[in-house]
């Protein structure tokens, strides 16, 4: 349903770094850059960081990612770690959500929650 999305971020520079580190291990790279904004994705740049440009302190956004599997999802938290990310929960089954979603979530620079999700089991 959704074509593309872009969150705005405070320091373009350090959001690049953490979201070039994360999303390698699910496929993603930067696909597109302009002066105040960053495109990645697989193919086409579905995903956009852009520089801050709304007065005021933001309200967390939640952005999961696709991964092809499991061994992905780790790698996505390895990846934010070794970027200086919180891990807000560590790779594991979430059977509240159904019985196969494996995820981990970790803070990106500006505080977001964002998440790296398999729907395959085992």
């Amino acid at each position: 349903m959704l074509d593309h999305l872009s969150i705005q971020v405070a320091d373009i520079a350090a959001s690049a770094a953490f979201y070039d580190a994360v999303l390698a291990p699910l496929g993603g790279a930067q696909m597109m850059s302009f002066d105040d904004a960053i495109g990645y994705g697989t193919s086409m740049p579905t995903f956009w960081i852009g520089r801050k440009t709304s007065p005021g302190d933001g309200i967390e956004s939640h952005i999961a990612f696709a991964a092809p599997d499991r061994p992905a999802v780790v790698a996505f938290r390895d990846a934010a770690v070794g970027a200086g990310a919180e891990v807000l929960h560590e790779p594991r089954v979430f059977p509240e959500y159904h019985a196969a979603y494996f995820g981990a979530f970790v803070r990106d620079p500006d505080g977001n929650n964002v998440e790296a999700v398999c729907h395959i089991a085992g």
